[in-house]
């Protein structure tokens, strides 16, 4: 299927590894030119190098996201280069884990910088560009903002906000044509979730836990998996799909926990 994407600019933020990365190569695949910003240096060489070796244009921008000034400066630097943006998918960040009991005031407004903030800004800056290519947005979000976790305040509260976000600006962008939509993934095997997993005593006895509860196939979804969702939400393909929670996640978020 052609998705029509040949050229077409695409931000990805936190677009260095795990879901991020997987989602410029898809977008590569098809053509697109995807601006992978990554506050990890090495993360943003080793994949420009290797969607170079393969052929395709790509170009990586180094900023600290929590700080607006960032985000504009990376809008700033990808109009400049490329002269347009067709696409954002705000997708940086991190279950950092700031609870109720275990966080602090101060740490769950840090959370929210992390996760959270950078959404808003982001869109905020790209939005002239946005306005004149009609261009989409996609949020990766979490079913912690629907499902609830446990020890994880900021973050859930940072992927919930994100997925009214998504609602009130398909809203307001009406006007624009420019589509927003969210996908929400649940269990996902990234780099950051492996080093989760290995924090427990036997990562692998609580990988084969996890997995029991996925209804569908009992397996993690793939990166890739989620990489296709946002490659079909920022194509013309998805021209009618605006405002939506797409859940990525092998039914584990609404499916009967009795079929497991």
């Amino acid at each position: 299927m052609d998705f029509q994407l040949n050229s077409k600019v695409v931000l990805i933020t936190g677009g260095g590894k795990g879901i991020g990365a997987a989602i410029a190569r898809a977008s590569a695949e098809e053509g697109a030119i995807p601006v992978i910003i990554d506050r990890d240096r090495q993360a943003i060489a080793e994949l420009t190098t290797e969607l170079g070796q393969a052929g395709r244009e790509a170009h990586g921008i180094l900023a600290e996201l929590s700080k607006a000034d960032e985000c504009r400066r990376v809008v700033t630097e990808t109009e400049g280069r490329f002269g347009r943006i067709d696409a954002l998918v705000n997708n940086a960040g991190v279950n950092d884990k700031v609870g109720l009991e275990q966080g602090t005031p101060d740490g769950f407004v840090a959370s929210l910088e992390r996760n959270l903030l950078h959404y808003y800004n982001m869109a905020h800056y790209a939005l002239p560009s946005l306005k004149k290519t009609n261009g989409p947005i996609v949020n990766i979000a979490s079913k912690t903002a629907i499902t609830g976790q446990g020890g994880t305040s900021g973050y859930a509260s940072a992927k919930g906000a994100i997925l009214a976000l998504t609602r009130e600006w398909a809203v307001e962008l009406l006007p624009y044509g420019i589509r927003v939509n969210a996908i929400v993934p649940a269990e996902v095997m990234t780099p950051l979730y492996r080093q989760w997993v290995n924090t427990f005593p036997d990562p692998e006895q609580k990988l084969k836990t996890i997995r029991e509860k996925i209804p569908l196939e009992k397996r993690m979804t793939h990166p890739e998996e989620i990489a296709a969702m946002a490659v079909f939400l920022i194509s013309q393909k998805a021209g009618h799909i605006t405002g939506q929670h797409i859940f990525v996640d092998g039914g584990y978020s609404h499916l009967d926990r009795a079929v497991t």
